[in-house]
């Protein structure tokens, strides 16, 4: 009987050692925290396909391993792991396969109920577009993390409404509004729809008011990037201050001077007035015919700027490596003494000659001035 014994014990002992040494191998024991610590089977986020995401919560409250994860009320997983990272928590939580969400989105604490249990809830993002795809080592940040008020804060909440939120002065303020009000029903309808009003003129005026505070944010702006500017000015607008104190008598002075110059100037105006009248009105005609002239000499600048090649019929002169030339050279002794001899003590000289030979200067009587054609004799042979 005693050997019998004695054999149960020494097996209860190795089964306890095999059994030590498996959840040491399992890495159940290095973090075995009670029952809660082992994986519940069946539960969600632990079938095939299944991954693995960390979520950074400001506050984990009384969330526990094997905590519920949901998405729109229904169950996808479990918290995993909770650990702390810096100042907040870092829980790794265990998905379905198909769960489906985007990478930026939400993670949530809530409670089922008011004395239920605590989960997270994980949901798309409600303010900003969806991007990505939720997966294997993702990480939801602690900007996109919150909680929903727990049982405690609700209660001290509604206790702080009840004793000191002014719960029990609504009653004696509701009867002085009805003593201010009695007696005086269609004022306050006249009040009413006047605010009415008011508030639909307001309406009406939103975009310009918004555009007025726009406008007065952006000259706001401006004035904040001149503050280097105003600071200087200030600073220098003293000194101004003071040398124009001390310029005071100067000033004075230069403006008597300035008044009897404007004094002195009104009368010679008025006494030059009415030439000044004349001669400009005479100037008018002048101007006029400057003006009538204007394309003409222009085009006279220009062919005297590039004399003797004109630079109008340069192109017509000159085609590649070839050019134009027409010319038409009059060497009659009249033309040559008109053209050199004029004014001269020679004047006339070849023009006689040319007479003496019977032929006229283009009309009769003669053009030629040496000697007036009204007393000179007159040749038979000069022709009819």
């Amino acid at each position: 009987m005693r050997q019998l014994i004695r054999w149960r014990r020494i097996s209860a002992g190795l089964l306890a050692t095999v059994l030590v040494l498996a959840l040491s191998g399992c890495g159940v024991l290095r973090e075995f925290r009670g029952a809660n610590s082992f994986p519940l089977p069946g539960a969600k986020g632990g079938g095939a396909g299944s991954y693995t995401v960390q979520v950074q919560m400001p506050d984990v409250q009384t969330l526990k391993v094997n905590s519920r994860v949901r998405v729109n009320d229904v169950n996808v997983g479990g918290v995993t792991k909770i650990e702390r990272q810096g100042w907040h928590a870092l829980v790794s939580v265990r998905l379905d396969r198909g769960v489906d969400l985007p990478e930026n989105a939400t993670a949530t604490l809530g409670q089922t109920s008011l004395l239920g249990s605590v989960h997270i809830e994980l949901a798309p993002p409600k303010d900003i577009p969806a991007k990505g795809k939720l997966k294997e080592g993702s990480l939801v940040p602690l900007s996109s993390a919150g909680a929903y008020p727990n049982t405690e804060q609700t209660l001290t909440a509604l206790s702080l409404v009840l004793n000191g939120g002014g719960l029990d002065q609504v009653q004696h303020i509701t009867t002085a509004l009805g003593t201010a009000f009695t007696g005086r029903e269609q004022d306050l309808r006249s009040l009413i729809k006047q605010l009415d009003h008011f508030v639909g003129y307001l309406d009406d005026q939103k975009n310009d008011i918004i555009a007025a505070a726009d406008s007065l944010n952006n000259l706001a702006g401006q004035l904040a990037d001149q503050k280097p500017v105003f600071d200087k000015a200030l600073k220098t607008l003293p000194q101004a201050l003071t040398v124009l104190k001390d310029e005071r008598e100067n000033l004075a002075d230069a403006l008597g001077e300035l008044s009897q110059f404007g004094a002195l100037l009104t009368d010679s105006v008025d006494k030059i007035k009415t030439n000044l009248t004349k001669e400009l009105k005479d100037l008018g005609p002048v101007l006029q015919s400057l003006a009538d002239a204007g394309p003409a000499l222009t085009r006279s600048l220009d062919f005297f700027t590039t004399f003797p090649f004109p630079r109008p019929t340069l192109s017509k002169w000159l085609r590649g490596d070839s050019a134009n030339l027409t010319a038409v050279i009059d060497l009659t002794l009249s033309r040559i003494d008109n053209s050199l001899l004029t004014g001269t003590f020679l004047e006339g000289i070849l023009s006689q000659l040319e007479l003496q030979q019977g032929r006229t200067i283009g009309q009769i009587p003669s053009p030629y001035t040496a000697r007036n054609p009204l007393t000179v004799p007159y040749h038979f042979n000069q022709g009819p």
